[in-house]
């Protein structure tokens, strides 16, 4: 009953706010961490595979293979950020609760709201440019792999072939730039909402 009353006395424009961070915060997060796992076991699958390529002595196949080298390293970047951005994502959650709080003196302040809105998006964006630096990396390891195709159907390598991890390894990719592409539009949406209440 009281936290009906607490709830009563907040002023309508802080309430929506309040529920679009709570909701925003919670859709946000659930998708990026659903994004990043998945993406995350994709790229440990295939680094591993690489490893044991590089073991049985197969260089060919780890140099020409899109889980090495600078797409991998970009990529593991950009998944890192995701997992940061939703734990951002998180926190809007928590200040949803805190924006419920009835005592003024305590719950945030709007500049204090913008300001976590802009990290994360900081957060995403960065999250973002790299994942597509990385994506760039692994499709033009692909393209290399590709062409070289025709030499390895004649020397009997079948290393050089395109292989389902290698399409694996760009879906993952993909992912977390989706991931990272919904936390932006959830982040200046919030933003919008922030706005309209003046």
């Amino acid at each position: 009953m009281a936290n009906k009353t607490a709830s009563n006395s907040l002023p309508p424009a802080v309430k929506r706010v309040a529920e679009a961070f709570r909701l925003t915060g919670w859709i946000s997060f659930w998708a990026q961490l659903v994004l990043a796992i998945i993406s995350a076991i994709v790229i440990l699958f295939a680094g591993a595979n690489v490893g044991g390529g590089a073991a049985a002595g197969q260089a060919g196949a780890v140099a020409a293979n899109p889980g090495t080298g600078g797409g991998l390293f970009f990529a593991v970047l950009g998944l890192i950020a995701l997992f940061a951005g939703a734990y951002w994502a998180f926190s809007y959650t928590r200040l949803a609760r805190r924006l419920k709080t009835p005592d003024a003196q305590v719950r945030p302040k709007r500049g204090d709201a913008i300001k976590a809105l802009r990290i994360g998006l900081l957060i995403n964006l960065s999250g973002m440019l790299l994942t597509i630096l990385g994506a760039q990396a692994i499709v033009g390891s692909l393209l290399i792999k590709s062409l070289a195709q025709v030499g390895g159907i004649f020397s009997g390598n079948l290393s050089r072939f395109v292989t389902p991890l290698d399409v694996f390894v760009v879906q993952a990719n993909t992912n977390t730039i989706l991931a990272h592409f919904i936390a932006v539009i959830a982040t200046l949406w919030l933003i919008q909402v922030m706005n309209r209440q003046g």
